[in-house]
């Protein structure tokens, strides 16, 4: 199988740690502030952080509209926390400047499980993992107040989705980064190189 080569989009937040995880899983992994290193990659993570600041920074580094352009080609995405509220349709408590990519057929609530000291841990099922639950991590996590018949509910928690599959793009609500559980990072690759594949068949 192809090695992918995946870009961690490394404006701020949880980027070393993504790193880690996708080069464990044997994908080649590196950082993306640039154009020219977007370009360079197969498939991009959008990692947690604080979604307004990232906003803010993908128009300082001049990527917002080359990304926009990946993203209309079809590039596979992770996106956790923040990098799920960039990949949202609507942000319903964003700031009037902020950067909603409109990839991800939701609509999100920031900080909608609290604050950071009201961050928790649970085990949560999700369905393309198979029947051990993955311990989720939520820090200042986004809501998905609404999920769009475009996107597919993978794992829900109290009654609300957390985990969004939707053609070669994964959201989370939570930071898999930061557990040593694989499983994510390694269906996000499988799911990547398909659509992959798919594109250039």
């Amino acid at each position: 199988m192809t090695i992918l080569r995946v870009g961690v989009l490394a404006l701020q937040g949880d980027v070393r740690e993504h790193l880690t995880a996708l080069r464990g899983c044997g994908a080649e992994a590196a950082s993306v502030r640039t154009p020219a290193e977007l370009e360079s990659v197969d498939a991009l993570v959008l990692p947690g952080g604080e979604s307004t600041t990232m906003s803010r920074l993908l128009q300082v580094f001049d990527l917002e509209m080359p990304l926009r352009e990946r993203l209309a080609g079809g590039m596979p995405t992770l996106s956790t926390c923040a990098g799920l509220i960039l990949m949202s349709r609507e942000v319903l408590d964003g700031r009037p400047d902020q950067i909603a990519l409109g990839v991800l057929d939701i609509s999100v609530r920031r900080n909608g499980y609290g604050r950071q000291v009201e961050s928790f841990e649970a085990d949560i099922p999700v369905a393309l993992l198979g029947v051990a639950p993955f311990r989720a991590i939520f820090i200042r996590a986004p809501r998905i107040e609404h999920a769009g018949p475009d996107a597919e509910v993978v794992a829900s928690f109290g009654g609300n989705p957390v985990a969004i599959a939707q053609g070669p793009h994964l959201g989370l609500c939570f930071h898999p980064e930061m557990t040593d559980d694989p499983r994510l990072h390694q269906l996000f690759l499988e799911r990547a190189a398909a659509a992959l594949e798919v594109s250039a068949a």
